[in-house]
């Protein structure tokens, strides 16, 4: 950083998110860092997402055809005039300070590359018990994993614009995983950073179907990356909770047994119990903070969710055996095919 206060670019990419933007906007104008830019890139919503920006004030940058979150934030990216880049999910209001603590935190040390946000414990809107349950997961799970990390949060991801630069744009043929390619490239050349003083507040999905969707796609897509890079931290998704997907699936699908032979049922139960001794300090959390009744239906979510995990994981598996092309998702280059900037 070449001066004290360098100008920084918030680049927030968006397709239908018109529902919490302005939330968003309001959030990224408020912040008391200053010089900064906001930049709303559209891709081509068809909601009134371009019409809530204009009425906040916010320039609009438009990727011109529907092309996936890489593709605008690398458009945003490209038209961006910061020395520093901030990318925050058009769902997401971070507090305040988040912006000037993110800069602090990449001046502190150059082998810093980037810095990435976390989530309030509260949701920025509240629809559903499903959307409770991802908020304080993702809370929890994000300060548990605070400091230096092996991975790449994109909701709040800020990092010099001579860093984007050097390790290039994001891979425009991933949709569900683009984070995690990235991470795989950037963390060999620099650090990544989470830090609970650049907090949010998100817009979590609110429906079980859009949550097991992307729980399972997400899942099933970092199979091959995980192969290709084993030193990668698996959070959530490998590592040491894979055993508690695996026992989440297995007794979900041994549950009917139990139903039809009353001594069967110690084999879904132990199971179970399994599952639930892998997160023990996740659900004592959870308990001390909603109660009870809400920890129960917690826990069951998140049984189902890790069963979720595991199924996708065994796609995956299947997916990289069968399918060479599956197998090159990530090859060392993909991300350099040509990104276009919409004036």
């Amino acid at each position: 950083m070449n001066r004290k206060h360098p100008l920084v670019s918030i680049v927030i990419p968006n397709y239908n998110y018109g529902r919490a933007l302005e939330l968003c906007l309001r959030a990224a104008l408020a912040q008391t860092y200053e010089p900064l830019e906001v930049l709303l890139v559209d891709d081509c919503s068809t909601d009134d997402s371009v019409a809530v920006a204009e009425a906040c004030g916010v320039r609009v940058i438009s990727t011109g055809v529907n092309s996936g979150v890489a593709t605008t934030r690398n458009t945003g990216a490209a038209h961006a005039r910061g020395e520093i880049v901030v990318f925050v999910d058009s769902d997401v209001a971070m507090e305040p300070d988040a912006i000037a603590n993110a800069v602090a935190l990449l001046d502190s040390d150059p082998r810093i590359g980037a810095v990435c946000g976390t989530y309030d414990a509260e949701p920025l809107i509240r629809d559903s018990l499903i959307e409770e349950y991802r908020c304080l997961h993702q809370f929890y799970w994000l300060a548990e994993t605070e400091g230096r990390i092996g991975t790449l949060h994109t909701a709040i991801c800020a990092m010099p614009a001579r860093v984007f630069a050097e390790i290039g744009p994001f891979n425009p043929r991933l949709r569900h995983t683009e984070d995690g390619d990235y991470a795989a490239r950037i963390c060999r050349s620099y650090e990544v950073h989470s830090s609970t003083a650049v907090r949010g507040r998100h817009d979590h999905d609110d429906t079980w179907r859009v949550v097991l969707r992307k729980v399972f796609h997400r899942t099933r897509l970092h199979i091959p990356l995980y192969v290709r890079r084993g030193d990668l931290p698996g959070g959530i998704a490998t590592g040491p909770r894979a055993g508690a997907s695996v026992a989440a699936l297995l007794a979900l699908i041994t549950l009917p047994l139990g139903l039809l032979a009353a001594p069967w049922l110690l084999v879904p139960a132990a199971l179970l119990a399994l599952a639930l001794l892998a997160d023990t300090a996740l659900y004592r959390f959870v308990l001390g903070r909603r109660g009870p009744l809400f920890a129960a239906y917690f826990a069951f979510a998140h049984t189902v969710v890790n069963a979720v995990i595991a199924v996708g994981a065994g796609v995956g598996v299947l997916q990289w055996l069968a399918s060479r092309r599956f197998r090159r998702l990530y090859e060392p280059g993909a991300h350099l095919a040509t990104v276009r900037a919409t004036p």
